[in-house]
Parts: C-alpha cells; structure tokens; sequence
C-alpha cells in the first residue's frame, strides 16, 4: 500500500463499506428478475449508458426490460416512472438527462420500461411491482451494493489504470475492486485501444463505429459534411474523448465548447445562423432545432450478448 492509500480517509471508508457488504453485516435486497448492473470504478465517462442502450435494445427483442437509474440531478425526488407502454412520462428535468434521453430513444419499444429512484430498492419494487418485467438493468450501479445482481458488468477505460482514488484521482474505487465484477469492458477501443487482465475475469471489448451526423429536427443523417463547419459542445463526465472524436472523424470544428458533466443548458445561446454540433444525451435538453445536430453511433461488444445469455440461462 502506497503513501496516498495510507492517508487517504474516503479510500479507507470505501474499504469499510466493502467490507460490511462482504461479510453480509450490511445486509442486501434479492429481486425476483435477473438484475444485471453496469457500473464502473471511475467519475464519468466510461460509457455506461450507451451499454445500457446496446444491452436493451438487443435483449428486448426476446424480453422486456426495465432500466433503473438515480436519475442524477434532477429537479425531483422519489420514484418517478420515467416511461411505460411507450409513453414518455417526465421531461429531462424531473427524470435526469440519462433517463429522459434512454426513454426517448426507447419510446417505440413497448418491451421497454425506465424510472428513476435515489433508493434503489424502493426504485426497484415499484418498477416491478406496476410493470412485468424479464429483466432489470440498475444504471451506474457497481457501487450501490444493496439490491443483489445476477451480473456485474465494470466499465473501464485505459486512464483508469494509472489513476487513484478520490480525492488525488478520479477513482470511486481502486482497481482492486474489480474482483467484485462478473466482467470488465474495455470502453473507448476506438480512440485508445488497451488490452487488461485481472484475476481470469472475462474481458470484453467496447467500440463505437458507424458514425453518423444527425439533424435533430427531422432525424435524418448529414450526406455531405464537407461544406459544415460546426461549433461542437458537450456536457459529459469525459468531454475529451467526443473531441477527440470529432477530430478522428475529420469533422471541421470553428471552436469547441466544453461543458459541465448534466449541463442544464438554461440560457445557453444558440446563434440561429450557425450549425452546432453535440451529443444525443445534449440535444435531448434543448429539443429539435433545424441548426441544431448531434453524433450518433452504433456499439460492438463482440460476445458480450452471449456471455449474458449463457450466465443467465435466457
């Protein structure tokens, strides 16, 4: 153990914590449905809700399946249902731009159910309790240990290796943690592809690709980017890796702008003779505008399905 670990107060509440939910002190909730938590160990930005998109929307096709997020602040409290039966209930300020942007995206699913709780139990027996469901998705969850998951899926990326825990890093956790996971996904292969090992535990690699340039008013993709020069923004736990994006992309920025991770875009000026460029979980909050354009992409987890599939018997 190292100097910082020794002195590090936040590190040795962590380790008392784990402790207690290791040794069953702190007792947890089983649910009646497969629970699969996708969380990570660092502050933001790994991914963790586009894998909750790409998980949902391949398993929904057999399955219905409830999302449960915190809903990270928001301007409300307690459980609200966020979506059901293809009904958007909430708008991004009372569910959390996660939630509100996951329920937008799965409105036409019926299979597909999201809420939001601070108190992931109650979160949980409500959801169940006025929606059948197959299977329950607990968004950034690897650190709320109180409801029993069937799986523990751990995104890291390559900055996570050298990091340390909070407050000299941005760790929640130390990468010992990862003992506690089921598996480990690699995000962000596409912009800095790393290989990690630890303890035999499966690994799994996660790339963005098919890249489109979206207009939010009508949806459709850009043909032609040549003849735009954007102004990029983002408000995201790791605005540099949608830059570097942007740059790997060849995308043609006049300036890029970089937000606070859940900006809540009040008063932010748009110039209405200027094309702006951001991100699907940014535009959500500043609705359909013909100037207005986000990147979109698809996910490739290869094997990742079916490591759930096998694991959980579905």
């Amino acid at each position: 153990m190292d100097l910082f670990s020794l002195i590090n107060p936040y590190l040795w509440g962590i380790h008392l914590r784990n402790f207690l939910y290791d040794k069953g002190i702190i007792k947890t909730k089983k649910l009646p449905i497969p629970v699969i938590s996708i969380g990570n160990i660092s502050c933001g930005g790994t991914g963790k809700t586009s894998l909750t998109r790409y998980l949902t929307e391949n398993l929904s096709h057999n399955f219905s399946v409830g999302i449960l997020l915190r809903g990270y602040k928001r301007h409300s409290k307690g459980f609200r249902l966020v979506l059901k039966d293809c009904q958007v209930l909430e708008n991004w300020k009372t569910a959390g731009d996660e939630a509100y942007m996951l329920s937008i995206y799965f409105q036409n699913n019926p299979k597909v159910s999201v809420a939001v709780c601070e108190d992931r139990v109650l979160g949980a027996k409500n959801l169940i309790n006025q929606i059948k469901l197959d299977l329950l998705f607990l968004d950034d969850a690897f650190q709320h240990r109180k409801i029993q998951r069937d799986l523990d899926l751990v995104l890291i990326k390559y900055s996570d290796l050298s990091d340390r825990p909070l407050p000299f890093g941005r760790l929640r956790e130390p990468l010992s943690s990862l003992w506690r996971a089921d598996a480990i996904v690699l995000s962000y292969q596409e912009i800095c592809p790393f290989d990690f090992s630890f303890k035999s535990k499966p690994i799994f690699k996660m790339s963005r690709k098919n890249w489109t340039v979206k207009n939010s008013l009508t949806l459709e993709p850009l043909k032609d980017l040549s003849s735009f020069t954007f102004i990029a923004f983002s408000g995201l736990g790791d605005n540099l890796q949608f830059r570097a994006i942007l740059q790997k992309l060849g995308i043609r920025l006049e300036k890029y702008i970089s937000l606070p991770d859940h900006f809540d875009y009040e008063d932010f000026p748009l110039d209405q003779e200027r094309p702006y460029l951001t991100t699907l979980k940014d535009v959500v909050k500043l609705g359909p505008r013909e100037n207005l354009f986000y990147l979109d992409y698809t996910l490739d987890v290869p094997g990742l399905l079916e490591f759930i599939k096998e694991k959980l018997k579905i």
